[in-house]
């Protein structure tokens, strides 16, 4: 019997490696747009010395190759790009090729990763997309030391080259691009505040890099990003570890798709309390000075505008303005994952007579807002947001594609190996 046994799974591993093909089928369930896919590979041996994976799109006029990328990890999977309308109902068949001798595979590295002057920028195409801020950032002579930080995204640019993001105004300089961090927390019965820094309770640092990918499909960065508390006895103490990881598509339609992930744990045995508040955590974005009540709008998945979105929850929203591109416009896309806590998500808009009546726009998904939120030790929390970054106008149906095509992805059907 135990002879049996080893015979069985010799022949299944000896058939495993023989493997030269494996073909599936897309099912689409909705209306997809320009949707990022993966592919599981933990059922076949791809970790194999000078193993060449190449993804063909299977059409009645003959295989096509299609620019795909490896990703190894607690799983592996191959991801690729569905460009542009995948519509309901359709099916489009895969086949991915294994150990040819040559790979058909273009090595060419659309989205690049740049170091320079304590900034890391990815750029497509040479153009660039954003920075993250590692080294600190200092604030203007003679202002406040304590708002200094690193640890943000800033610039965001739009595709035509339009930057959209804004740090340090002179009305909020702890405003920095597009960042994240809690406002009202408590550590047992202390309050410690990771946002307002000239408060002096605490901040958020940029601690290390923990992965950076370059590829033709996408490119990013994880970076740990530590919430430091101040007023604890003794020492300063980590609050908080935060991994925030970045990820810019490959979509080749005119539009940045850009991934925010960020994942938070505690380590204080007691844990942490984000308390109910309008600001705090999530996704955060003050953008240009540009937009004021006068050229800049706002529009919800519920219907919502500049005038009532304020406090109301929503799946996506588009926040866009007067800019200096040929179409005269340019905006973001927010999208909320429907893993996230509290989704719909509340959001922080500033009203039209906000900010000394300039009406100056500042956006944020707040999953705090209503409900606070108690961090345990031992657990990961984690939230989902993608931005649509783009020149011109999106409409309601648009967005609403890109939000689909965010919240779930086409079904795979049909998956055969040989």
């Amino acid at each position: 019997m135990k002879y049996l046994i080893f015979l069985l799974i010799s022949l299944f591993s000896t058939q495993l490696m023989a493997q030269k093909t494996v073909s599936f089928s897309l099912k689409a369930d909705k209306d997809y747009l320009d949707v990022p896919v993966s592919f599981s590979l933990d059922n076949v041996d791809y970790n194999i010395d000078s193993l060449n994976l190449n993804l063909y799109e299977v059409a009645k006029s003959g295989e096509k190759l299609i620019p795909s990328q490896l990703e190894l990890g607690h799983t592996a999977r191959i991801w690729f790009m569905l460009e542009g309308v995948f519509a309901k109902n359709s099916t489009r068949k895969f086949v991915l090729k294994l150990n040819e001798k040559e790979s058909s595979q273009k090595t060419d590295e659309n989205i690049q990763i740049k170091k320079s002057d304590g900034n890391v920028t990815l750029f497509s195409k040479e153009k660039p997309v954003l920075s993250y801020r590692y080294e600190t950032m200092y604030p203007p002579a003679g202002v406040n030391p304590l708002f200094k930080r690193s640890g943000f995204v800033h610039p965001l640019w739009s595709p035509q080259g339009e930057m959209l993001s804004r740090v340090q105004p002179s009305d909020h300089y702890h405003h920095y691009g597009i960042w994240g961090p809690w406002t009202l927390t408590h550590i047992g019965d202390r309050k410690v505040d990771f946002w307002n820094l000239a408060d002096g309770e605490g901040t958020v640092k940029f601690a290390g890099f923990l992965s950076e990918t370059s590829g033709t499909v996408f490119s990013g960065f994880k970076a740990l990003q530590q919430h430091i508390d101040f007023g604890g006895k003794g020492p300063d103490q980590i609050a908080m570890n935060e991994v925030l990881d970045v990820r810019v598509w490959n979509s080749g339609k005119g539009v940045w798709i850009i991934d925010y992930t960020t994942s938070v744990n505690t380590s204080l045995d007691n844990g942490i309390m984000l308390d109910a508040y309008r600001y705090g955590g999530g996704i955060g974005f003050r953008a240009t000075e540009k937009w004021t009540k006068d050229n800049c709008t706002v529009l919800t998945s519920e219907g919502k505008t500049r005038v009532d979105a304020d406090g109301s929850n929503a799946r996506w929203c588009i926040v866009e303005g007067e800019s200096g591109t040929p179409e005269g416009r340019s905006g973001i896309l927010f999208l909320s994952h429907p893993s996230n806590r509290a989704h719909p998500e509340p959001m922080r808009v500033w009203p039209l007579d906000g900010n000394g009546g300039r009406g100056d726009m500042f956006f944020e998904f707040t999953p705090i807002r209503h409900k606070s939120w108690e961090l345990k030790k031992g657990s990961n929390y984690v939230l989902k947001y993608r931005m649509i970054v783009f020149d011109g106008k999106i409409d309601e149906k648009t967005a609403e594609m890109y939000w689909l095509s965010f919240s779930s992805s086409p079904k795979i059907e049909n998956e055969s190996t040989k």
